[in-house]
């Protein structure tokens, strides 16, 4: 019986709006799932990450772009953390067009909470963005 379900997924195309609701959600961390009316799931996991993101910022985090003046070994060694800080989303590329986050505190005590909280923002946001992909694609509920 699973077996059969999981070929009937394969067969069904992937709907339009799913596709757009995970382009909205990886843009604005909890939009997807208010733009299918999920005000509940959309605020805490929005909120969730949007406060990880804001302190991760206060606590003086360092965001990772490529090519920030390292050899090219070092510019490989920063591209898994920049994937992770750049699904946040659109926060992401506002911060980097204003240069905050981007500038090291390494004096900072809390420096490497900040990078973590940083990190951890955009890794949940993949997983919201994923959660409602797979709603408006009628794979959950």
């Amino acid at each position: 019986m699973v077996a059969n379900r999981i070929e009937k997924d394969r067969d069904t195309p992937t709907p339009a709006r799913a596709w757009l609701a995970g382009l909205i959600a990886w843009a604005v961390p909890g939009a997807g799932h208010f733009m299918q009316g999920r005000w509940l799931r959309g605020a805490l996991a929005g909120g969730a990450v949007w406060l990880m993101f804001v302190v991760g910022l206060w606590l003086g985090g360092h965001m990772y772009a490529l090519g920030s003046g390292q050899q090219s070994f070092g510019a490989v060694l920063q591209l898994l953390p920049m994937i992770a800080n750049v699904g946040v989303g659109l926060p992401y590329f506002v911060c980097w067009i204003a240069n905050v986050g981007f500038a090291e505190h390494a004096q900072l005590v809390t420096y490497e909470y900040g990078n973590t909280f940083l990190l951890v923002a955009g890794l949940l946001n993949y997983l919201v963005m994923l959660d409602a992909f797979d709603i408006a694609a009628g794979r959950k509920r």
